[in-house]
């Protein structure tokens, strides 16, 4: 306890937990669609196609973070769109964006590349957070929960039966373009935390857990939310006290609350 109070006296410390707590209420609400609609994929695709934002960024002096929310904003708008031409499906078009925006973040490298620029969103850096990227996580975690709020019964709807939802006059198309902004904005501002290496998980692994354990969307978020929070607390303080690397020991920490749920589900299957 005594180490725990040491670490809260540290203002690094403070606004690391504030914004694991942030991120991960964010990443668990958003996750559970994510699950919900088979779109585990998007995480991993979303957190590498930022490279190019992020290349220019650099290039031009600018935000790193501000370049990786365009690019990322970029190629939710794009899956959105090759997917409303009912061409491809949901998960081919986002095979297709990733692999040529990451490509295309690859080539602009070659004019400048400097590790240490982007060892930060590589891997995350609870600790070095300030007070300004402290403030971005909380709106970006107050879009998040609003928007999902606000259109929770469409959003619902459409994620259960989409045909139905279009039937009785609900936009799906629309929905869609909006679930996938909010994924890139949530993934951005994941990246801070645990990277891009480790983005995904968070996103996807309490939502998965927590599906485990319930089919009913509020319960599933809130569990999520807790998973997610519960994994942000263990991982910085572990990582604080024996300098180790947070976003790993977040991940494994939601790791872990996984592998609970599914012995949980395991136990009360019938026999």
């Amino acid at each position: 306890m005594s180490g725990l109070a040491a670490a809260l006296a540290d203002p690094a410390f403070r606004s690391g937990l504030a914004a694991a707590l942030l991120v991960g209420t964010g990443c668990a609400a958003i996750g559970v669609y994510v699950v919900l609609r088979r779109m585990a994929f998007i995480g991993d695709a979303l957190s590498h196609t930022v490279l190019p934002g992020l290349v220019v960024a650099s290039l031009l002096g600018a935000s790193l973070f501000g370049g990786a929310l365009v690019a990322g904003l970029v190629t939710a708008l794009g899956i959105g769109w090759l997917a409303r031409r009912r061409l491809l499906r949901e998960d081919t078009a986002i095979g297709v964006l990733f692999t040529a925006m990451f490509a295309l973040g690859v080539l602009l490298s070659r004019a400048r590349y400097d590790p240490h620029d982007f060892e930060h969103v590589l891997f995350g850096d609870l600790l070095g957070i300030d007070a300004g990227e402290l403030w971005f996580l909380g709106g970006v975690t107050a879009v998040v929960l609003g928007a999902l709020t606000l259109l929770h019964k469409e959003l619902e709807l459409a994620s259960a039966d989409p045909s139905y939802a279009e039937v009785i006059g609900i936009r799906t198309d629309r929905l869609r373009y909006l679930l996938l902004v909010l994924i890139a904005l949530t993934v951005v501002a994941a990246l801070r935390v645990v990277g891009v290496l480790m983005t995904s998980a968070l996103l996807v692994t309490p939502a998965a857990a927590a599906s485990l354990l319930t089919r009913r969307l509020a319960p599933m978020m809130a569990l999520a939310a807790s998973i997610a929070v519960g994994s942000g607390i263990v991982g910085l303080v572990l990582a604080y006290r024996w300098d180790l690397a947070s976003g790993a020991v977040i991940v494994l920490a939601c790791t872990a609350g996984f592998g609970a749920a599914w012995a949980l589900r395991a136990l009360r299957r019938p026999v």
